[in-house]
């Protein structure tokens, strides 16, 4: 007698992704509410004035390394949920690498605290600058090469769009925050969370296509 065995089945790449993309939304959200959590335990910082950084220096500093922390890891699931469900391309790998950078330079904030305007110069902080503008950098080149990419990708018809728009305001944003140091009283703590918010909505609009992306039938 013979017994009929059906083959293994695997999930889609697509399948598989999802909850990469459910993670980074609620990481996102985790994020934004821990910047609200530091705005009141540090009420002394100005949010116009003072960088998102500021906060891990002093009191409390543990819980914007908690942030930075995080970041990272929902910026790795975000590229490795791209990198599931997008079609490859040489724009796309570029991107995704850049987007690794970004999250790997962000984790490693984590463990340099800057210096606030007016504190002393540390080698710490020297080295929180550089890694805070390679992270910047990358993000904002890396959003706009992926967007790019996806632009020509017919199941991501409806996302690529809005995914490019963002990026593009967003290296406006970056640009924005680099004339901010040339001037004394330009409202630089303002510039970058806008720049930040951007660069994580495009994180969220992206995990959002992903997370809704039609499941795929799977071969018997």
């Amino acid at each position: 007698m013979r017994a009929d065995v059906s083959p293994q089945r695997q999930l889609p790449a697509g399948y598989r992704a999802k909850p990469l993309a459910r993670f980074v939304l609620a990481g996102v959200a985790a994020y934004v509410a821990i910047d609200v959590l530091l705005a009141f335990l540090r009420p002394g910082y100005s949010l116009l004035y003072n960088a998102e950084s500021d906060y891990g220096r002093g009191p409390w500093y543990w819980v914007m390394d908690v942030n930075f922390l995080l970041r990272c890891a929902l910026s790795l699931a975000v590229a490795a949920a791209l990198y599931k469900t997008a079609r490859p391309d040489g724009r796309i790998r570029w991107g995704l690498a850049l987007l690794v950078t970004w999250a790997i330079c962000s984790g490693l904030l984590a463990f340099f605290a800057d210096n606030p305007e007016g504190t002393p110069q540390t080698a710490s902080g020297v080295v929180h600058l550089v890694l805070a503008f390679i992270a910047f950098t990358c993000i904002t080149i890396g959003a706009i090469l992926i967007s790019a990419s996806l632009m020509s990708d017919q199941t991501w018809r409806a996302a690529a769009p809005v995914l490019l728009a963002i990026s593009v305001v967003g290296a406006l944003a970056y640009l924005l925050l680099g004339t901010a140091g040339k001037h004394h009283h330009a409202p630089g703590g303002l510039y970058e969370r806008i720049f930040l918010g951007l660069e994580l909505l495009w994180i969220v609009v992206a995990a959002i296509a992903i997370a809704r992306r039609p499941p795929l039938i799977q071969q018997e």
